[in-house]
C-alpha cells in the first residue's frame, strides 16, 4: 500500500513539474515576443524625427544687468591732440586718461552710423559710445618720416589702446572739411582708406567752414555736396557714402524753409542724402529706439575739462553713475530691445526688432 502511495506521489511531482515547465516555456515565448515588439517599436520610434525645440532668447537675457535699451547715449566731440591742454585742445596724455576712465566704467564705442542705424552690438552689460573729431587736423593722423602713424596723435592712441583692450573698439569718425584732410598732403586716399579699414569713419564737415545761418540754398547744397564729392574720390570702396555731417559751430539757417538741404539735395548734378547731422552739444543723445531720437539733430558732448559749463565729458560720466536709470544699458542681443517697464512709453513702435518689456523691481517678463 506504501509502494503505492509513494508511486502515485512520484508521478503527481512529476506531472507538475512537467506543467510548470510548460508554463515557463510559454511565459517565456510570451516574453520573447514582447521584446520582439519592443524592438520593433524601439527601431520604429528612433526613425521618428522629433520637432526641434525652438529656444527663445529672451530666456538668455541677463536681467540682473537692469538693461536699458531706451537709455541716453553719449556722443563725445573732440578736436585737437596736442602738447598743450586748451579749450579746444587734449593732450595725448589726458586722451589716453578719456579713453581709460570710459573703458573701466563701463563704455564701449561704436560707429556712428550702427548707432544712428539701430545696429548696436555693445556686449550684454555695457554702454554704447560714439567718438567724433571735427576738422580733420593734422595731429588727428600723421605720418612720421618712416611711414609709421604718429603713436601721439588721435589715430595712434586709438590703436594703441585697442591693442591694450581688444573690447574696446578704435570706432571714431572724422569729420573732414577743406583739402587736403589731416594734414598732409599726397596722403589722403591712404589716411582715409586706412581709416575704413581699421573700423573708423569718415564724414562731411564742409568745404570752407562757413556759418551756415545766412547761407542760401545754393550755398548750402555746394558745401556739403562738393566737400562729398571730393571726400568720396580718395575711398575705394565704391558702396562707402559720406552721409554723416557735423555741422560747423553747430549753425543752421535763419530761413527754416532751407533746413531741410542739411539731410539732402544736389551739387553738380550728385546727389547727397545724410543719415546722421550733428550738433555742437551739449547733452546726451536720445536711444535710436526712442521716438524722442531725431538723426537730423543729434547732440554732442565736449570731450574736454576746460570752459564745459559743467556739461562736459566727466560731468555726465559722474551723471550716470548717479543716475543709472537713465543710462543706455545693452541686453547683448542685436535684434532684441530689452527695458524696463516705465520706458516701454517711448519706444518706436515700427521696430524690426522684438521687444522685451520686464519690470524693473522684480525683473519679470510683464510683455513681448
Amino acid at each position: 500500500m506504501i509502494k503505492k502511495i509513494c508511486l502515485l506521489m512520484i508521478i503527481a511531482i512529476i506531472a507538475t513539474g512537467c506543467n510548470q515547465t510548460e508554463s515557463r516555456g510559454i511565459e517565456t515565448e510570451k516574453q520573447d515576443e514582447q521584446s520582439v515588439g519592443d524592438s520593433i517599436e524601439t527601431k520604429e520610434e528612433v526613425g521618428v524625427i522629433s520637432e526641434p525645440k525652438i529656444l527663445d532668447l529672451k530666456d538668455e537675457i541677463d536681467l540682473s544687468l537692469k538693461p536699458n535699451e531706451a537709455g541716453k547715449v553719449m556722443i563725445l566731440m573732440y578736436h585737437n591732440i596736442g602738447p598743450e591742454e586748451k579749450e579746444w585742445v587734449r593732450t595725448p596724455e589726458n586722451f589716453r586718461k578719456d579713453l581709460l576712465s570710459l573703458y573701466e566704467k563701463g563704455y564701449r564705442p561704436i560707429s556712428l552710423r550702427d548707432y544712428v542705424t539701430g545696429n548696436i552690438t555693445t556686449p550684454a552689460g555695457y554702454t554704447p559710445i560714439i567718438l567724433t573729431f571735427d576738422d580733420g587736423n593734422k595731429n588727428n593722423f600723421e605720418y612720421l618720416e618712416d611711414n609709421t602713424i604718429d603713436k601721439d596723435s588721435a589715430v595712434g592712441i586709438l590703436l594703441d589702446f585697442n591693442k591694450e583692450y581688444p573690447e574696446f573698439s578704435p570706432a571714431a569718425t572724422f569729420f573732414l572739411n577743406g583739402d587736403g584732410p589731416f594734414g598732409q598732403r599726397g596722403q589722403e586716399a591712404d589716411k582715409l582708406n586706412f581709416l575704413l579699414e581699421n573700423g573708423m569713419d569718415v564724414g562731411n564737415h564742409t568745404r570752407t567752414h562757413p556759418n551756415f545761418k545766412t547761407l542760401s540754398k545754393e550755398g548750402l547744397q555746394e558745401e556739403i555736396g562738393a566737400q562729398a564729392q571730393y571726400l568720396k574720390e580718395f575711398i575705394k570702396d565704391e558702396f562707402y557714402n559720406i552721409d554723416t555731417i557735423a555741422l560747423p559751430f553747430g549753425s543752421r539757417p535763419n530761413d527754416e524753409s532751407l533746413t531741410s538741404f542739411l539731410k539732402e539735395g544736389s551739387y553738380n548734378g550728385v546727389e547727397y542724402n545724410n543719415i546722421a547731422i550733428l550738433n555742437v552739444g551739449w547733452n546726451p543723445a536720445h536711444s535710436p529706439y526712442d521716438t524722442r531720437f531725431d538723426f537730423e539733430s543729434i547732440p554732442r558732448i565736449r570731450a574736454s575739462e576746460m570752459k564745459v559749463d559743467n556739461v562736459g565729458m566727466y560731468n555726465y560720466i559722474e551723471y550716470f553713475d548717479n543716475n543709472p536709470q537713465e543710462r543706455y544699458i545693452s541686453d547683448g542681443f542685436p535684434d532684441i530691445i530689452t527695458i524696463p517697464e516705465e520706458k516701454l512709453e517711448y519706444i518706436k513702435t515700427d521696430l524690426d526688432k522684438e521687444i522685451y518689456v520686464y519690470e524693473k523691481n522684480k525683473t519679470e517678463e510683464v510683455s513681448n
